[in-house]
């Protein structure tokens, strides 16, 4: 039986594409690629991710992680970046050249990916999906089934691997003919569209961009540590990351490096702390005034409070005030 390796988001347009091939009868292998900017969280639920997709949508889907190989080309990417810190046309000639690695591993003869010209404007023009399979060394193999017919046929079409008259022809930006094939094959509960990438938030990828700028050197966890909480570059060089919650303060704890201080008030409630780089005296006083300024007031009491500095085996303690507002305002990323 012929099999095809696919590209799995999870969303419609990669749901579509798998079942448009097995309905010619074709075999189709689902690989969903993960970093921390886009799927991370489901390598700790794996099997129930996929023992969800396969009753949901009838399509076998394994996890990949290739955040280091990510992290390499993010931070110069030959088509460089989109409108923040996203590398649109290079993540996808990654994930493809992984894709096609895969090949053999699944038995597969070709690619398949949902794309659809027109569809976003930095990575599925017609000129750009062309460099996308030239670059990606894919050329010939890579498949679109949703848009097939407004692309020169492929090798599986052209050896009779697959019939070219039941490809789509699908374009632009309009989900309407997505939506009325998806009723074709009974499939109601299909994710809504949304940007899924952090890379994309402009926010999120402002602070991603100066990680990159300031450390040589990119640690799995620190981008994990980048995606949620507080963050602060303190005078001295430090950065200090707070939980805004009790889950991530819990994240926190879980994620920082056995080099980095974990920062907290052991007498009241309040934030947890990640402290990385501090050398200087200030950077750990002002940590610490972070964490009581972020911290519980307690009513009749004075806001002065212990706040406890742990690493590796070392701990120590500093009494501090809440930092005042209009110290901290440009410490913030």
């Amino acid at each position: 039986m012929t099999r095809a390796l696919a590209l799995f988001s999870g969303g419609l347009d990669s749901l579509l594409a798998c079942r448009v091939l097995a309905a010619q009868g074709i075999s189709v292998q689902a690989v969903k690629f993960v970093t921390p900017f886009f799927g991370y969280e489901l390598l700790a639920r794996e099997r129930e991710y996929a023992q969800m997709v396969r009753d949901r949508y009838g399509i076998d889907v394994v996890l990949r992680d290739v955040s280091e190989s990510y992290f390499t080309m993010l931070r110069n990417p030959p088509h460089g970046y989109g409108k923040n810190f996203n590398p649109c046309i290079d993540c996808k000639i990654l994930l493809l050249r992984e894709a096609k690695r895969l090949m053999p591993e699944f038995s597969a003869s070709f690619l398949i990916t949902g794309e659809v010209i027109g569809q976003r404007p930095m990575s599925q023009r017609r000129d750009t999906l062309r460099v996308i399979e030239r670059d990606s060394g894919c050329t010939g193999i890579l498949l679109r089934p949703l848009c097939a017919k407004t692309q020169e046929p492929t090798l599986p079409e052209l050896e009779g691997l697959v019939d070219r008259e039941l490809l789509l022809d699908f374009s632009g930006r309009g989900r309407q003919p997505q939506i009325q094939l998806a009723q074709q094959f009974g499939i109601t509960d299909y994710p809504r569209p949304a940007g899924g990438c952090v890379l994309t938030e402009k926010e999120q990828a402002k602070r991603i961009a100066w990680y990159y700028a300031r450390y040589p050197e990119v640690r799995l966890n620190d981008i994990r540590l980048l995606l949620f909480g507080r963050h602060f570059h303190l005078p001295h060089g430090s950065w200090l990351v707070l939980g805004r919650d009790e889950a991530e303060n819990v994240r926190l704890e879980a994620l920082h490096d056995p080099t980095d201080f974990l920062v907290h008030m052991p007498e009241r409630p309040g934030p947890m702390g990640v402290l990385h780089g501090a050398v200087h005296p200030e950077d750990f006083a002002a940590a610490a005034g972070l964490v009581v300024r972020f911290g519980k007031k307690i009513i009749g009491e004075s806001g002065v409070a212990t706040v406890l500095f742990a690493s590796g085996g070392e701990k120590w303690c500093l009494e501090a005030e809440p930092l005042a507002d209009q110290l901290f305002q440009g410490w913030s990323l």
